[in-house]
């Protein structure tokens, strides 16, 4: 993994490849021992479509099939 500096002004120069690998915006996570960047795609929701698209489960059933895991993992 490159090594980056902040430059006098405080910004954060990426190399090419990790730029044209994850893109040009990122958000900026807080860590208790550090930082890290999280790339943020061009459009969001389409981010959000392609990474659910096999699931076929509705958001009521997902909720639904995590609290009975919950529950059985408490020791129900």
């Amino acid at each position: 993994m490159p090594d980056a500096t902040l430059d006098d002004r405080g910004r954060l120069t990426l190399p090419k490849d990790t730029r044209e690998r994850y893109g040009d915006r990122y958000r900026i996570v807080e860590l208790h021992d550090g930082i890290k960047l999280v790339p943020i795609a061009d459009d969001p929701l389409d981010a959000l479509r392609e990474e659910f698209a096999d699931v076929d489960e509705s958001a009521d059933e997902l909720r639904e099939r995590a609290r009975e895991e919950a529950l059985d993992g408490a020791g129900r």
